[in-house]
């Protein structure tokens, strides 16, 4: 994985930051009621292009503010350019203590380990900038979630209705956990 200019790149992806211009693409991920279902209640389906380019706006002001490792990106395949989700490291509510780590995929690119392959990513670039430990909040009926939090080392933690007043179950993500579970091509030399 290499970072430039805050955008990440992966084997197969590009993560970087939101444009304006993103707003067609990023309607087909946040338009669909199959992705928004499982976000948090501050999160609703986005009906329109213009509603999509206000909260792109919006996004673009938020990580203007957010100190470093803090975000919003927009995930791409490195191939095709296709635009095909997004990505957050954002402070959870109530207290912004805890950093959630998130993201957000069309439907028709669910099943082929983009999510876990950005997670990662985004990860050790959290750690890279100092993050200490890495939040991810699931929906308890969401086992593709479940599962994605897992395949990159994450810990279940217990539920709580701590963060936005719902159930959610609790994964954790330390440096130490995200190393032992990097896919080999991920792992330095002296780890495979």
């Amino acid at each position: 994985m290499t970072a430039t200019t805050n955008a990440l790149t992966t084997e197969r992806l590009t993560l970087r930051p939101w444009k304006v211009s993103d707003a067609p693409a990023a309607l087909e991920v946040y338009g669909h009621a199959e992705v928004t279902r499982w976000l948090s209640p501050e999160m609703d389906r986005v009906p329109d292009k213009a509603a999509m380019r206000l909260l792109l706006q919006q996004w673009i002001a938020e990580c203007a503010r957010l100190p470093v490792p803090a975000g919003r990106w927009a995930i791409e395949r490195t191939g095709d350019g296709r635009l095909i989700g997004g990505a957050i490291l954002l402070p959870l509510p109530p207290g912004k203590e805890d950093l959630e780590i998130g993201w957000q995929l069309r439907p028709d690119e669910w099943g082929h380990g983009y999510a876990t392959e950005a997670t990662h990513a985004l990860a050790a670039w959290a750690f890279d900038h100092d993050a200490y430990e890495l939040f991810a909040v699931v929906r308890p009926d969401n086992a593709r979630a479940a599962a994605t939090v897992r395949n990159n080392g994450m810990h279940w933690v217990g539920e709580t209705t701590k963060y936005f007043g719902i159930e959610l179950q609790v994964y954790r993500l330390r440096r130490a956990d995200l190393d032992a579970a990097a896919p080999t091509s991920l792992r330095p030399p002296d780890q495979h």
